[in-house]
């Protein structure tokens, strides 16, 4: 058979691998090295990136909570001004439906 030609794991006289291995070796070692520095990195940005992603999603929820919270404040002021407004202009009929609901919560609590 002919001999192969190109790079073979040839050993030397001492038993060691030849100098073509030692430095495809060295040459690997390096590229990990720089693989991981660069995974690294990467994932840095990643986390970076994800991390003001969500201050902004928190940001944006805390201001939508805070426009909520306050269009119930004031649908509940709008409330309380129709309450008495219909209080002021008929006593009776409110005292009346008020004497009402007490007497059904009455009954709804002796069961």
């Amino acid at each position: 058979m002919p001999a192969a030609t190109g790079k073979s794991s040839k050993t030397g006289n001492d038993g060691g691998a030849s100098p073509d291995l030692d430095a495809d070796i060295r040459q690997l070692r390096a590229d990990i090295a720089r693989l991981t520095e660069q995974l690294n990195v990467t994932g840095e940005h990643s986390y970076r990136t994800a991390r003001r992603a969500a201050k902004e999603g928190v940001e944006q929820l805390k201001v939508q909570s805070e426009a909520a919270m306050e269009g119930l404040r004031s649908n509940a002021k709008d409330l309380e001004e129709q309450i008495l407004t219909a209080v002021r202009e008929k006593p009776v009929t409110s005292l009346a439906i008020a004497a009402g609901i007490g007497f059904l919560f009455a009954m709804m609590s002796r069961r």
